[in-house]
């Protein structure tokens, strides 16, 4: 009959715990509950801002095409001999295109020079242009065109396909990040998620978000910024699943089982 209760609570004990564990799967648990003037009240996702490291593809415009042509880098680039084309690979050709931001933040801009860009977004970068431009060189304010060509964030650790994932539209959000990721793993740890982030004067932060929390689609980290990175820590049992015994440790321990082995045996014999 002990053996029975034992069974009995040793089942429950399982269960339970299968029980708390499914609670921490499912992500914004409750989500529906949050009020509508609450979601409403939270702001737009921030427009991004230049960052050193990042491309910007910068097109300037205009009725006239000769007079905006010395302000467009694709000209520039095609004055260059076909055989540099030839001997350089198809990236080096695309990054050449566009326009890095220095370590310093600044962009060397045709005719205009160098252009202090870092932490200004793409409406303050066209405005500087314009102004750089108009009048000085054209009566005709011109149209800038700006679009950011490596707008990425990196997704690490228990998710199906780590990885840096670039988003065209300039804009992901914590749960597009992990979309493109494949979603995280079973083992993964939903409510400790790391984000690093990097801001445009080069000084770094750490947060810690809850996955399961429903308050995570209000949190001022929900919408992402270039150059983000999301680390998702094993679980408990993942973490078990991957310890091993130490060689030596190992080794030890089979020698000890082969002193037990024979020292059995010759007590045996004895007998």
């Amino acid at each position: 009959m002990k053996i029975v209760y034992l069974l009995f609570f040793t089942s429950l004990t399982v269960l339970l715990a299968g029980c708390g564990t499914t609670k921490k799967i499912p992500y914004a648990v409750d989500a529906e509950s949050i009020p509508a003037e609450v979601l409403n009240a939270v702001k737009d996702a921030p427009e991004p801002v230049a960052m050193p490291g990042d491309l910007l593809d910068i097109t300037v415009t205009s009725y006239n095409l000769d007079a905006v042509r010395p302000f467009n880098r694709i000209d520039a680039i095609a004055q260059l001999s076909a055989n540099m084309y030839n001997t350089s690979s198809s990236n080096d050709k695309n990054r050449s295109l566009y326009y890095l931001v220095d370590s310093d933040g600044y962009l060397e801009f045709p005719v205009l020079g160098k252009l202090k860009v870092s932490g200004k977004t793409k409406e303050e970068i066209k405005k500087m242009i314009i102004d750089g431009i108009c009048p000085k060189y054209l009566t005709e304010v011109p149209g800038v065109d700006i679009r950011f060509k490596n707008y990425k964030v990196s997704v690490l650790g228990e998710v199906k396909n780590p990885g840096v994932y670039t988003a065209s539209n300039e804009h992901l959000t914590i749960f597009e990040a992990i979309a493109l990721a494949g979603d995280l793993n079973i083992t993964g740890m939903r409510e400790n998620v790391m984000l690093i982030r990097t801001d445009a004067d080069g000084s770094r932060s750490i947060h810690r978000l809850d996955l399961n929390d429903k308050d995570i689609v209000l949190s001022p980290y929900y919408n992402l910024q270039q150059n983000d990175v999301i680390y998702v820590q094993p679980n408990a049992s993942r973490a078990r699943s991957s310890w091993s015994i130490p060689p030596a440790l190992s080794l030890t321990l089979s020698s000890i089982g082969t002193v037990i082995s024979i020292a059995t045996l010759v007590v045996t014999i004895v007998k």
